[in-house]
């Protein structure tokens, strides 16, 4: 394993801020956040400020964010059929997501799957709009509203959904919106109250945040989904159990860095293009996903051809990089990524996704191009033989 390393997989985790570290260290003695006390009550302040720090991410009123223990529980959390405003029940008949959705939205969450509906995309990645206009123009209403929920950018491809024209079309059927802005926030601006999406999901450990923390940022809080875990009345009834402050301090403090660091995305954009120059120069014959469309300024995915990206994984860990061969939620498991299924890309052998961060520097870009450069010598090598 070589000594020096280069970080290469910041859509997979982010690498923990300094700020986050210390936000989460000041809690440590704290108390109870539900203590009445004057421990308490400081306690409580603590996780006010990160709720009002990651509302101002999204632009969004702190007194609609909802903490969760990460992503994929905001997700559960939001994918029901059961839904309540003030004591009534609404019920979500259907739940309609994209083929190349994260799995925490592709599997339905709470819904049964024969009430799960997938939308295609286009060879770029990007939702079909006249499929889902098609599909909720045929939603009966008379059995419940349409719930719609995709991704704001792919964390494989990092290609940017129009969410836009996908709310547009949502609202004129009647439906909700449910957006995943894990990959997105911190990378592109998200106005929750230019009507961007009825509901957003975060994670903490995307934007150097801790890991095990995550929220539901809503744009009202007049419906809200029937609570995935019950408990003592915590996050005003919408996720039981004790907060926790660490995680959440510490996500506060990342958020803030994530807004600030919006502005830096140009010099990010410029560390992609790169890399990017890179494998075109020694790989011509490679196809980099979703170059088409809109992509966050931060990722590439990209395949080698005739290699494996399981094979390419393991040679660019050996020599000294981090990155992925697609999610890091599935890069373990054997076969395709369902995202390059779902873009006709099914014969792929595989891709590689590099994701970086306003930390990436040269000596890490160097890194990867001598890495590449021995893939692809090995590569020429076997072809000669062959």
């Amino acid at each position: 394993m070589a000594a020096i390393r280069a970080y290469l997989d910041y859509n997979a985790s982010a690498p923990l801020l300094s700020a986050a570290r210390e936000a989460m260290v000041a809690t440590f003695d704290a108390a109870n956040p539900s203590s009445v006390h004057a421990e308490g009550r400081a306690a409580r302040r603590l996780v006010d400020h990160a709720r009002r720090d990651v509302a101002a991410l999204v632009n969004g009123k702190a007194e609609h964010v909802v903490f969760t223990s990460g992503a994929t529980e905001a997700a559960s959390t939001l994918l029901t059929p059961d839904w309540q405003m003030g004591r009534g029940a609404i019920r979500m008949s259907r739940l309609y997501v994209c083929e190349a959705d994260h799995p925490c939205l592709l599997n339905g969450g709470r819904f049964p799957a024969n009430l799960v509906v997938r939308i295609g995309v286009d060879a770029d990645g990007i939702v079909d709009l006249e499929a889902l206009t098609a599909a909720l123009a045929g939603h009966d209403k008379a059995d419940g509203l349409p719930l719609v929920a995709i991704h704001a950018a792919n964390n494989e491809t990092g290609v940017i959904q129009p969410i836009d024209r996908i709310a547009e079309v949502v609202k004129a059927a009647g439906g909700i919106l449910v957006v995943d802005a894990v990959q997105a926030a911190g990378r592109v601006s998200i106005d929750m109250s230019a009507g961007y999406a009825d509901y957003l999901i975060l994670s903490s450990h995307k934007i150097g945040g801790p890991k095990g923390v995550g929220a539901i940022v809503a744009a009202a809080d007049l419906m809200m989904p029937k609570p995935l875990i019950n408990g003592g009345g915590q996050e005003k009834g919408h996720r039981g159990g004790t907060e926790n402050l660490a995680a959440i301090a510490g996500f506060g403090a990342a958020a803030r860095e994530a807004l600030a660091g919006l502005q830096a995305m140009d010099a990010v954009r410029a560390r992609r293009d790169e890399i990017e120059a890179i494998v075109k120069m020694l790989v011509p014959d490679a196809e980099i996903f979703g170059a088409g469309a809109p992509r966050l300024a931060n990722t590439t995915f990209f395949a080698i051809p005739g290699v494996k990206a399981e094979t390419a994984q393991i040679a660019f860990d050996l020599a000294g990089v981090a990155l992925s061969a697609g999610s890091a939620c599935s890069s373990g498991k054997v076969g395709p990524s369902h995202v390059l299924k779902a873009m006709g890309r099914g014969d792929s052998l595989g891709a590689l996704r590099v994701s970086v961060g306003a930390a990436t520097g040269a000596r890490d870009i160097e890194l990867f191009r001598t890495a590449l450069a021995g893939i692809v010598a090995r590569r020429a090598g076997k072809e000669k033989a062959a």
